[in-house]
Parts: C-alpha cells; structure tokens; sequence
C-alpha cells in the first residue's frame, strides 16, 4: 500500500529492459504503474496504434535498437500483466526494451513512439486508484466484529462511485480544460464529459487570459414551434410541433457587439433614429452599466444544440475552456487524491450504513458527523493553501480589500 514499483528508469523515460537468456520466450516488464496495452505487432494493422508501447531489441549490447515486428522472429505472441511472451526463442545476450509512448517519441528505435502514456504516470504517486480504495475498504470494514460483517462488492463500487462524483463537483481537482479556437460558426462543441463549465478565457498574444462572461442580455431557446398568424403552435400530420430555426440566435449571432456590452458611446448614438429609447441606453446615459461592461465577448449555453455560442467579435480568437467532469468518463479520471482517501472511506461507511434497515440511529448519526468532518479536512488539504503564498499576499496590506 503505497509502495513505489517503478525505477526511476521506468518512471522517468517510461522504460525497461531485459538481457536475454538461453532461448528465453517469457519477459517480466512488471514495475509500470501503467498495464501494457498490446494488440497487435503487424504495422500495417490498424490495431498496431492501440498499443500504448513500443518493443525494441538491440544485437550490439544496447548501441542500436530496432522495432520488434510481424512477422519477424521472434515476435510478440501475447502479452498478459506485464508480461511478455514471444514467439521463438529470443537471441542470447540480446536486449529487448520496452518503451511507453511519451510526448517526445522516446529514444531508441525510430524515436516514434509517440503518445502521452509516460506523462500521464507522472504526479499518479498523489492518487490511489478506486479498485485499489474499494480494496482497502472491504478490509478496513467489512467482516465479523465489524461495522459491515457482510456486503456484496457491486454495493461498495456503487457507492464509491456515487462517492467519487460527488467529490468530484466540491472538493477534488476534477477541473479539466481544452484549448480551442472559435470557428466562424461562433459555436463550439461541449466535451463529452462535460457536466458545467468553471470558467471561459480567451488567451492574448501574450498567453495572457482574459474571462469570457456569459450574455446577461440574450439566450438560447430550447425549442422553436412554428406558430399561426393567432400565435398558435402548428404540428405536423403525426401531430407533433413544427419547428423552425432560431430567429433569437441568428440576431445575437448578427449583432453589433459594443451594443451588447455596454461599450457604446453617447456620441455613437443616432437619437433621430430612437436609439434614446432602445435597450442600449441601459445605464449608459449617467454611467456605464458595469454588469453588462465587457471588453472580451460573451458566450451562452445552447442546451438545443449541445453547444457553446460565443459573440461575434470573437471569432478565430484562441480559448481555454475549463468545465468540471464527474470523475467517471475515462478509466484515468477513476483516482481518488490520497488526501481526500479517508473521507471517502467515511462517505462510503455512512452511505451503506444508512441505507440499511433496523440500523441503531445514534451511529448513523455519529457516521454523518464523521464524515462531514473528514470531508472538510479534505476540503482543507487540496485547498493547496500555502503559507508563504498567502503572506507575499498580505503585504499589500495597506490597501483596501475590496470584493
């Protein structure tokens, strides 16, 4: 529990290797934090870019090494918990090496093992895996003379992924982000992992970013029902509603945006033409409307569309896009920060606790208090607050403190 199994090696340049034996067929790689990925070693297949590594032997004692391939001998036959088994005797004193894709390539070979294995390992010491948590818990509390003498698995993985979704919105780092450029379209997909965004910058020359606000002025409809000259909605012959396009978007996408914002000037107006009376006025005669006042665009959501709509003078403009996922999506989000471990072990307890009948009521109670508790230490911990961060802060301390 805890224990480190990689070297250095293996950690650093995601790699390992092995000098050959007599006919040797079997190779241990075990020690990654990361299980090989292995489908296929022919080239030309197009399973060969699933592999999450590259295999590598050299005849000159480690001066060269060249690919392992199909349908050379020997080859890679299969590859089961990190270890592989080759085809035909392996050469004596040869050395195969494993390399795990990484952003550079690697280094041996062709240099082409490019992919992002390596340094998604990186910083893993900080996590413990759910399976690894689900694990720990049944030991901790399940059993004779336990708080759980008996409980099937699947109750426990439920509730440590209902767990880790709700650590997930409140106290975890779970904030991903996407680097994204507005096409002429203004819009942009929302990411299939999706659940609500933390905040939209777009990025200067100088990487710079600066907060995109969402439009306090416009919206997005969710449907559009094509309506008689009485305001009726129309349907069709199955008797569901006609619809049409948005006539709310197409305006905001066509807009001036220094009339959306609170940029316009008075001199700008034309009160012959009644803008005295129109929405732009908005606080902008005696001062400006400093809600409304944004220099960097504005975005809505359109939930219709799954999409995110920017304002027009933000077209081609480079945008980083940061949203909060629920931790569940991927096989890499299924990690649990070690500081938080215990609070989860907590949440876990109290949620099998209470959902069980003729269970004593003073414990479920003591259960709720414990882990609101270890959940505020864990708030605390990846708060990430640092004392001389927080003192550097304060010596401006003289000035006004202003929210």
């Amino acid at each position: 529990m805890g224990l480190i199994t990689e070297t250095n090696r293996q950690y650093y340049e995601g790699a390992k290797s092995i000098v050959a034996t007599a006919a040797q067929t079997i190779f241990n790689f075990s020690g990654f934090n990361t299980p090989l990925v292995w489908k296929t070693s022919d080239a030309d297949n197009d399973n060969y870019e699933l592999n999450n590594f590259k295999f590598y032997k050299s005849t000159n004692n480690g001066l060269d090494f060249t690919e392992v391939l199909a349908p050379t001998i020997p080859r890679i036959s299969s590859v089961t918990n990190n270890i592989i088994t080759l085809t035909g005797g392996a050469t004596v004193n040869n050395i195969y090496l494993v390399q795990l894709k990484r952003l550079e390539g690697g280094k041996y070979g062709d240099n082409n093992a490019y992919g992002t294995v390596v340094e998604e390992n990186y910083g893993s010491y900080a996590y413990i895996k759910l399976d690894e948590l689900i694990n720990n818990f049944i030991v901790a509390y399940v059993g004779s003379d336990k708080l759980i003498p008996s409980i099937k698995r699947t109750d426990i993985v439920f509730h440590a992924k209902r767990g880790l979704q709700e650590f997930s919105y409140d106290i975890l780092k779970s904030i991903k982000s996407q680097e994204l450029t507005i096409p002429p379209s203004l819009n942009i997909i929302i990411p299939q992992d999706y659940v609500n965004y933390v905040k939209i910058s777009r990025i200067d020359s100088n990487g710079v970013k600066h907060v995109i606000y969402p439009g306090m002025l416009n919206g997005s409809p969710y449907t559009m029902p094509v309506q008689d000259t009485e305001g009726i909605p129309i349907q069709d012959t199955f008797d569901y509603n006609i619809t049409g396009t948005s006539i709310i978007e197409e305006r905001w996408k066509e807009s001036n945006p220094s009339e959306n914002n609170g940029k316009k000037r008075i001199n700008d107006l034309n009160f012959s033409n009644g803008d005295s009376n129109t929405y732009n006025m908005l606080g902008q005669r005696y001062g400006m409307d400093t809600a409304n006042a944004n220099f960097n665009g504005t975005f809505i959501i359109n939930e219709r569309e799954g999409k995110i709509s920017f304002s027009s003078e933000l077209v081609g403009s480079l945008i980083l896009l940061e949203y909060i996922s629920d931790g569940l999506a991927y096989d890499l989000d299924t990690k649990v920060p070690k500081l938080a471990e215990e609070a989860m072990y907590a949440y876990i307890l109290h949620s099998v606790i209470s959902g069980r009948s003729n269970q004593p009521e003073y414990i479920v109670q003591r259960l709720k208090q414990e882990k609101f508790a270890k959940l505020r230490n864990a708030k605390l911990r990846l708060s990430n607050i640092k004392l001389e961060e927080f003192t550097k802060a304060l010596r401006g301390q003289y000035k006004w403190i202003k929210h």
